[in-house]
């Protein structure tokens, strides 16, 4: 077993994600099956109790696991499936360190992070490396460990020790150590500065790790002096002083990093298979692209893109499918109601005029009572001007309540989430769910939906099969007392889970393309493999904006 260890220095957010995906993606070229562990140093047990704002989108795997948004990246880069134990957290070690106490398995010794949390730390990662992640059932030959958080942070610390001893476990010909860096470029003539990567290795090097690889963020290539100078003081070889410059699409970011003579460095061909060729074509095509298709996204934490990162990307994908550039217009819910008029009228005016220009509307998962009268209007918008829409999950349940006050005449019809007693209960709390813990206590993980119609555009997107398997994230479910009315009505539940009772899928009647799902389709959407119902969306508005 290889492994390659990626850590950050200097400040968060410099692609650490993207850096660990990349050198996946040039390893599996090589031929080699890939998995990956990400390692978050906070103290939650997973990340499915925090806020977006705190830490982006909660990514959802096949065993309910929910976890970083940087597994989604390895997902969708190396296609692969990961488990829930391929995310470490700090709650997770020590909760397994404790619960061994508790058991009497130190046999009377004092408990302490070295050795015995380091010796969790390395075992875990031992025992997750050799989980096939690639579905052919096979042992993966490599595993990238990306160490979330900065260097010389305190949450590190008891990680960074046990990859120091992991290099003695696993012998050092066995393992890489990359670091992810920042160059700024400063001043009037945008000199390279290299102090803080100084800085940032002398703090690693000092930890007992040294780095064999230096991935350096900047706005433009680095030059050959700064490399030089790099090398010079960090001890590293000039040749592994990496440039990873601002580019047109992450899909340039293994090319830049092959080109770069980091295959040489990791002693792999990467033009063993096919793979990056693929990836070169997908690259340059995303480039090209010129004929655009809006879609307007209503949600509520549209400040902060990373909160639908998946979501995103699985728009992209599906624009590379039908060959559109991609324009998200994002809307804030609240903006497009009436409330908000009397505040802000230009914000109003604005959000409304971003939708009625767009030639999709996407509706994506959400919590919270906030905007959600803003979502009603836009499903209300997307249906009646026959534009096409997408729900996901929250996005199903607010069209459903739409459909229920505009079209049944159920004026109160609301969820139970927003209001306590509605008049009509459109959208109902799960009876299987706990209502005293929020982490893990969801409808979690890949289920299958079995189709209840044949004739239908969303199974046409799937396929052949009686079933197909998406990762679910929700509390809340329609009212199953209601469906009889609505379908009766128009809008048909075509995909229901294997009860029959929980509604999974809905398609409008006689709308080119009016989709709601209660699963999250974007976690499982791949480049050059994207997801049905984002497929169906960006066909439909493609269509409309020609």
């Amino acid at each position: 077993m290889k492994y390659v260890v990626v850590s950050g220095g200097v400040l968060s957010g410099l692609g650490k994600g993207v850096t660990a995906s990349s050198i996946g993606v040039l390893l599996k070229s090589s031929g080699l099956k890939i998995t990956s562990v990400k390692i978050d140093p906070y103290i939650n047990s997973d990340a499915g109790t925090m806020s977006p704002f705190e830490h982006g989108e909660v990514f959802v795997l096949d065993d309910g696991g929910e976890v970083d948004l940087d597994l989604g990246n390895y997902e969708r880069f190396l296609d692969i499936n990961l488990g829930k134990n391929n995310n470490l957290t700090t709650g997770k070690i020590y909760s397994k360190v404790i619960e061994s106490e508790r058991r009497g398995d130190y046999l009377g010794k004092t408990v302490q992070v070295i050795p015995h949390i380091t010796d969790a730390i390395q075992d875990w990662i031992e025992d997750v490396a050799h989980i096939p992640a690639d579905g052919s059932g096979e042992t993966p030959d490599a595993c990238i460990i990306e160490l979330g958080g900065t260097v010389g942070d305190i949450e590190s610390a008891p990680y960074i020790e046990a990859l120091r001893q992991f290099q003695f476990r696993v012998g050092r010909e066995n393992i890489s150590f990359v670091h992810v860096s920042l160059v700024p470029v400063m001043g009037p003539v945008g000199e390279q500065k290299t102090k803080p990567t100084q800085h940032s290795v002398k703090e690693l090097r000092g930890l007992g790790i040294t780095p064999d690889i230096l991935v350096c963020r900047s706005t433009r290539p680095m030059t050959q002096e700064t490399k030089e100078k790099l090398a010079a003081f960090c001890h590293v070889s000039a040749d592994a002083v990496m440039s990873t410059h601002d580019v047109p699409n992450i899909y340039h970011v293994p090319l830049m990093l092959e080109k770069q003579g980091l295959c040489k460095i990791l002693n792999v061909d990467c033009n063993t298979t096919d793979l990056l060729s693929k990836w070169r074509e997908m690259a340059l095509n995303l480039d090209t692209l010129t004929e655009e298709v809006s879609i307007a996204m209503v949600g509520k934490y549209t400040d902060l893109s990373d909160a639908y990162l998946s979501v995103i990307k699985s728009l992209q994908h599906a624009a590379m499918a039908v060959s559109r550039k991609l324009n998200i217009d994002w809307i804030e819910a609240s903006h497009l109601e009436d409330s908000w008029k009397q505040q802000n009228s230009k914000e109003f005016d604005n959000a409304w005029k971003l939708m009625k220009n767009a030639d999709g509307v996407l509706v994506p998962g959400g919590f919270g009572d906030r905007g959600i009268e803003g979502k009603i209007l836009a499903a209300n918008y997307a249906r009646t001007s026959k534009t096409p829409y997408l729900g996901i999950c929250l996005g199903l349940q607010v069209a459903t309540i739409e459909f229920c006050r505009n079209v049944l005449n159920l004026t109160g019809a609301n969820s139970t989430e927003f209001e306590d007693n509605p008049q009509y209960p459109a959208v109902i709390f799960m009876p299987e769910i706990s209502k005293t813990h929020l982490g893990g206590t969801m409808r979690l993980g890949s289920r299958p939906t079995l189709w209840q119609v044949d004739d239908c555009k969303i199974k046409t997107l799937y396929g052949e099969g009686e079933s197909v398997d998406e990762r679910h994230r929700h509390r809340y479910e329609v009212n199953p007392d209601i469906i009889a009315d609505v379908e009766a009505a128009g809008l048909v539940f075509v995909g229901k889970d294997e009860t029959g009772q929980r509604c999974e899928i809905f398609e409008l009647e006689g709308h080119p393309y009016y989709v709601g799902v209660q699963f999250h389709p974007e976690f499982k959407s791949r480049p050059g493999r994207p997801s049905p119902p984002f497929l169906g969306l960006l066909q439909a508005s493609s269509n409309a904006s020609q």
